[in-house]
């Protein structure tokens, strides 16, 4: 999981909820993942590739579990 450090979903320790909730997921901080505006704009995260966003940090990280969710499951099969 990705996290450019401007993103509006810092405004929560999304990286340390996500680290302790589900420890074989990395999350990766960085500068800009090139999605110019996006972070100014809505709370988002990169999941194995897929953008992951919603109005707020809260409903942002409610949707990155999802995936996350959804991304063990088909590497657990």
């Amino acid at each position: 999981m990705e996290i450019c450090d401007g993103n509006l979903i810092n405004e929560i320790d999304v990286e340390s909820i996500i680290e302790a909730e589900y420890p074989d997921v990395a999350v990766l901080m960085n500068e800009c993942l090139s999605f110019c505006g996006l972070c100014a704009i809505k709370p988002y995260a990169m999941v194995n590739g897929t953008r992951v966003f919603a109005n707020t940090p809260e409903e942002a990280l409610e949707k990155i579990r999802t995936k996350i969710e959804e991304e063990l499951a088909f590497y657990a099969e």
